[in-house]
């Protein structure tokens, strides 16, 4: 950033978005789903996604919304971020010196990555560093809102162009040691909090290890794994670099690992969260506690789906003492080490739109051809994917799939 004369700073924020109201949800379904990295057609069928996305979401509107309606009526996450965006600035200026103007692109629901780009324009930025929300880089997720952003560039590249405005993208950031200490925190924290009485409930000679962690990540669909998409080894890696600040199995610790909020017929990161807690009351499993890891903040996942659906799972199977360790949100460890990313980025050898993509094999994804089948690829959201049998009727009705 060295040939960026008067710097003007700007730290674009990206994350998913999610509907504040039930009156929301519809829209933001269609949203979701009229993305092709989240469903992904196979190419003949490829011009027809936008009524894939209208079919999809209007099947799905009442229950997901029965589902924010669980949590209060909408989902906090932009809240959040935007209390995240809000420290971390204040970090960078009080630890720094470094006068940065933070904005938030939400890919599926407002404020949109157009209109956060809108501003940053209005506002005169000529440095912008790019951070995704989420810790581990997947096609699905980084690499969507990534792809946005490339569009855009390259339809107005007399205004983001290098020229123009120097920018860098940070694509993935769970290895960071402020991230992995903050996350086993959190996790020590409730490892702390099981009572003498729960530790001697869960100690038997069937299960002679008391206290369990399961991280449950966001699961994709193997074909993404399969393609290229780097997400499978980088949340292997994260559990593995926060385990290493945690107790072991000799001090009485075991840790396991699996993946949620699968949706539609296609085979999906294994083990499933809802395989793996009747497992582990089978096991003898008394004392739980549940991670969220591919999340930074509270949201339909986390307050719906491990909260109340995977916690009533837990307990039909005998997991009598559940604990959930809280999304990061505005701990002070992960608000500083945000702040010192923003830094580290402004310091370092840049990294393009373009070339973050390219590294993180964006763009590889195809779907086999299967012949006689009319199957799709979801990355779906929990809670908001569609019904196991669309498949189904996809392959009764191939000459007219989506109507109706």
């Amino acid at each position: 950033m060295e040939d960026v004369k008067d710097p003007k700073i700007g730290v674009l924020l990206l994350n998913l978005g999610g509907p504040e109201t039930g009156e929301d949800v519809e829209g933001f379904l269609y949203n979701l789903f009229a993305d092709p990295d989240i469903i992904r057609l196979p190419p003949p069928l490829a011009p027809l996604q936008s009524m894939v996305a209208l079919l999809i979401s209007k099947r799905r509107a009442p229950k997901s919304r029965l589902a924010y309606d669980s949590i209060g009526g909408g989902s906090p996450i932009l809240q959040y971020t935007r209390a995240q965006a809000d420290l971390m600035t204040k970090s960078l200026k009080d630890r720094y010196g470094i006068e940065a103007k933070a904005y938030i692109g939400m890919r599926y629901w407002y404020p949109f990555t157009e209109e956060a780009l809108d501003q940053i324009r209005e506002d005169g930025i000529n440095a912008l560093v790019i951070l995704p929300m989420y810790p581990q880089f997947s096609i699905s997720t980084s690499g969507s809102s990534l792809r946005v952003l490339q569009e855009e560039f390259a339809k107005k590249s007399d205004v983001y162009g290098p020229k123009k405005m120097f920018h860098t993208v940070i694509p993935s950031w769970y290895h960071r040691p402020g991230y992995v200490k903050s996350v086993a925190n959190l996790i020590q924290k409730e490892l702390d909090s099981f009572t003498p009485t729960e530790i001697e409930e869960g100690t038997s000679e069937k299960q002679p290890i008391p206290k369990h962690i399961l991280f449950s990540a966001h699961g994709v669909p193997a074909s993404y794994i399969e393609a290229g998409d780097p997400y499978k080894a980088q949340i292997i890696d994260c559990v593995e670099r926060i385990s290493a600040l945690l107790p072991t199995e000799e001090e009485g610790v075991k840790v396991h690992l699996s993946f949620q909020s699968r949706v539609g017929p296609v085979e999906w990161l294994r083990p499933y969260t809802d395989d793996v807690l009747p497992s582990l009351g089978e096991q003898g499993v008394k004392n739980l506690v549940v991670v969220p890891i591919s999340f930074v903040s509270e949201h339909i996942e986390t307050l719906e789906e491990i909260d109340i659906e995977y916690r009533e799972l837990a307990l039909e199977s005998g997991i009598t003492n559940w604990r959930r360790s809280p999304a990061l949100n505005t701990d002070v460890t992960f608000i500083d080490d945000m702040a010192d990313m923003v830094a580290d980025a402004l310091n370092e050898p840049s990294q393009s739109i373009t070339e973050a993509c390219v590294a993180n094999n964006v763009g590889n994804l195809e779907l086999e051809s299967v012949s006689n089948q009319m199957e799709i690829n979801s990355a779906g959201v929990g809670g908001v994917g569609y019904d196991d049998d669309l498949k189904g009727r996809a392959r009764s009705r191939k000459g007219e799939i989506f109507n109706g």
